[in-house]
């Protein structure tokens, strides 16, 4: 089993993002994040996937996804020729102790304090998986009251392969 992250350019119709989420259901096919959102260009929206399995079954999500009408691009993204970057927001009960605690972790990874309530904190810090996983290993310690993750988003490097619609 390999990780596979695919960006797609779509035109930005009513549906595109279930129909591609729906192509992967149909045929069994695991989705670990999807994201999407719209480009520079309102005509098109970029989607991020990422899937796992093996040589055989990421090819023909390939194809399959190629298929799609509304879908004018896809790219393999590989590690040492891409950034990916995830979100996550994660609130946390502390006391006066445990505040200062947290906003020095938090300020070690450049994470942002977003909200501050006597019983709780949230912030919100930005990277590649291993950096957030570091810092929820930190927060180890205490109660995570909720996490919200965005799932990977990426695009390749440089400028060689652009597309221009």
């Amino acid at each position: 089993m390999r990780k596979q992250v695919y960006s797609l350019l779509v035109d930005n119709n009513p549906g595109v993002l279930s129909r591609i989420a729906g192509l992967f259901s149909r045929r069994g096919y695991s989705i670990d994040s999807i994201t999407a959102g719209m480009t520079a260009d309102p005509r098109f929206t970029r989607i991020t996937v990422v899937t796992s399995g093996d040589e055989l079954i990421l090819s023909q999500i390939e194809k399959q996804v190629r298929k799609l009408e509304d879908v004018r691009e896809i790219k393999l993204l590989k590690d040492e020729e891409a950034v990916y970057r995830e979100l996550i927001m994660v609130k946390v009960r502390v006391d006066a102790q445990q505040r200062t605690e947290v906003i020095s972790i938090a300020d070690i990874f450049r994470a942002k304090i977003v909200d501050v309530e006597k019983e709780s904190l949230m912030v919100e810090l930005t990277g590649n998986q291993s950096k957030l996983e570091a810092f929820l290993n930190l927060l180890d310690g205490y109660e995570i009251l909720e996490l919200a993750r965005t799932g990977i988003t990426g695009l390749s490097r440089g400028i060689k392969d652009v597309t221009y619609l």
